[in-house]
């Protein structure tokens, strides 16, 4: 049988690349040198023969080395499947569907089923059917807290130009209150808030009215246009709204929410769209210009701002904090237990 020389796991690195000549080395039968393991099989990925080195640089490259080595396996094990795939045809196996959170998420008795007939007829008369129907027009007042910075003034600025039939006024020291009863006198349609902490905006508050109702919401990752890479100028063209992935009673109420801010009957030749995508109770807020490059091909380009929200409360009435009925409440107590239970 042919001869090879392995090196056991105890050594070092220096010893295992050849550089000492005191590497101990084991004489034993081996397989033909086309069968030879490779030095991730070698040495093992499991911990202990990653613990068992004292450097912490050879520790490093002995696991850089192995998770490039499984890298390429794996890329290796998809390219077969791939083959495989296109050999057989309409014959192949299904594809593996890979296990996530978002796949692994919890049962829910509220979970709507594509084509429910009784969450449709109840589409049919809430509050925001007559938006959806293009029978209402949305008039929004935007404002901020009492005293507010400029990083918040930047981005109402954004949301004023992304929201068409939107104003900003200054608030002054009008209390909510106040502020919401003299909008339904001015007959505003939408009340949105933006408030701020250490002079950074971290939530925001919808308020539909005369009759709610309000949704309160934290605010993070917030990017104004000019801090996005090859971002564009946006036109005053209605956008199109896309409410993606609200699975839940509640999550339709709030994605009707959101979509009621919006007018319904996008002006397609400016090419805008505005995005609501709901993953794991995050709800990300992206607006974009498309371009159809052929057939097959769209080009997007991002317009700004991007941010990101999650619901807090959702109030039946408009915004009372001491004697408002709360349609839902988030209790991180109660409700943060498990990762795979979700609520939109």
């Amino acid at each position: 049988a042919f001869q090879h020389y392995y090196i056991t796991n105890n050594l070092r690195m220096s010893e295992l690349d050849g550089d000492s000549d005191e590497a101990e080395m084991v004489e034993r039968p081996g397989p033909s040198l086309a069968a030879r393991p490779s030095l991730s099989a070698t040495m093992g990925y499991h911990k202990l023969s990653i613990n068992n080195r004292k450097c912490k640089i050879v520790k490093r490259d002995t696991f850089t080395k192995m998770k490039h080595e499984k890298a390429k396996e794996k890329k290796k094990r998809r390219k077969t499947a791939a083959e495989m795939r296109e050999a057989l045809g309409d014959a192949a196996p299904p594809k593996p569907v890979p296990h996530t959170t978002e796949s692994l998420r919890a049962p829910d008795v509220t979970a709507v089923e594509e084509g429910d007939e009784e969450v449709a007829a109840d589409a049919q008369n809430d509050e925001f059917a007559g938006y959806f129907d293009c029978q209402t027009t949305p008039k929004i007042l935007i404002t901020t807290n009492k005293k507010s910075s400029l990083e918040t003034r930047k981005l109402l600025d954004e949301l004023v130009n992304m929201m068409p039939n939107s104003e900003y006024i200054k608030r002054g020291k009008v209390d909510m209150k106040q502020l919401v009863k003299e909008s339904v006198d001015k007959e505003y349609t939408h009340v949105v808030v933006i408030n701020e902490d250490m002079k950074k905006p971290n939530s925001v508050v919808v308020c539909h009215l005369p009759e709610g109702p309000t949704a309160t919401f934290r605010l993070t990752s917030v990017k104004l246009k000019k801090q996005l890479k090859r971002h564009g100028n946006a036109t005053r063209h209605r956008p199109e709204v896309i409410l993606n992935n609200f699975k839940t009673r509640l999550g339709h109420s709030v994605g009707r929410m959101l979509g009621s801010l919006f007018h319904m009957d996008p002006e397609f030749k400016g090419r805008n769209v505005v995005t609501f995508h709901n993953q794991r109770d995050f709800i990300f807020l992206r607006r974009h210009r498309y371009i159809f490059k052929n057939s097959a091909r769209v080009g997007l380009q991002e317009l700004g701002p991007r941010l990101t929200l999650k619901l807090r409360r959702f109030q039946t009435g408009t915004f009372d904090t001491t004697g408002g009925e709360y349609e839902w409440y988030h209790n991180h107590k109660t409700m943060d237990v498990s990762r795979r239970t979700f609520f939109l």
